[in-house]
């Protein structure tokens, strides 16, 4: 599933082409990929001009010039390309929107994504905590230190709930927490002032890099090019289960937490007792 450097990617490569420009036209190839059930998208869009183009968490976010917004969101598999409208429609592409001289097409094999209707009332970032790189260090630190605190959950779950971080998924968990040197079974409430302020930065340090290189590619992603993401090179511990740690050598362990498969250094990211003795 595209994580937050991911959807900043391709907000990121299709603004330019998208910001003031007008629906000419809109092509509704499947009803059910737009919430609310039934709401008339076409007659929604047509003739408005897009305004705004933001990321919200994994949302890709559009606010029209009546003041209407709506989200998009990618699931597992969705994609957003702009093409001539000449260009040949691939399987699976349930909507396009011709803006301008090009299409801009939402494409999702797997139909876990979607298109969001949120009006001019329903805000777009309803149960999301706040952008892990809006605050400086020292606040995302605090952030953490008080909502962690009274937590029974694993430190990888807790910072996987969105309701606690926007945008953070599997891979930048993962991490995140062999940057700062933390094992992701740790129960949350423990760990200590410095562990706090040492993932606090690893989170920001690992999300600006992986912007930079455009995300990571595993096995769906692109971005709005068609091209994959390039920090799927520099991961040091996700997806490389008994290979060696860029660190210390030791192989790379894979765990199951709550579904998830879980990738750390077991010398560099050792499992301690309660507040970290």
């Amino acid at each position: 599933m595209p994580e937050l450097p991911e959807v900043q990617t391709i907000v990121t490569t299709i603004a330019p082409s998208l910001l003031g420009r007008r629906f000419d036209a809109i092509l509704h190839l499947r009803g059910d990929i737009v919430q609310p059930a039934g709401f008339d998208l076409a007659a929604a869009l047509t003739g408005r001009r897009i305004v705004d183009l933001t990321r919200r968490g994994k949302k890709i976010i559009l606010t029209l010039d009546d003041h209407n917004r709506l989200f998009i969101h990618l699931g597992m598999t969705g994609r957003l390309v702009i093409v001539p409208p000449h260009h040949p429609v691939e399987p699976h592409t349930h909507l396009i929107a011709t803006i301008g001289p090009m299409q801009l097409r939402f494409r999702d094999p797997r139909r876990f994504g979607g298109i969001f209707w949120l009006g001019t009332t329903t805000p777009p970032d309803e149960n999301l905590g706040p952008e892990p790189l809006a605050l400086r260090v020292h606040q995302l630190a605090a952030h953490l230190a008080e909502h962690l605190a009274s937590t029974r959950r694993t430190i990888k779950s807790a910072i996987l709930d969105q309701s606690l971080l926007a945008g953070l998924g599997n891979i930048y968990v993962d991490e995140s927490l062999y940057e700062a040197q933390i094992h992701p079974a740790t129960i949350a409430s423990t760990l200590t002032k410095p562990q706090i302020a040492a993932l606090a930065k690893a989170i920001q340090k690992t999300l600006r890099k992986a912007i930079t290189h455009r995300g990571s590619t595993l096995r769906d992603y692109r971005d709005p090019n068609g091209q994959p993401g390039r920090f799927q090179s520099l991961h040091r511990v996700y997806d490389r289960k008994g290979e060696p740690c860029p660190r210390c050598k030791t192989a790379i362990q894979r765990i199951v937490q709550s579904g998830r498969g879980t990738h750390f250094c077991p010398k560099c990211q050792p499992k301690r007792g309660r507040r970290g003795r």
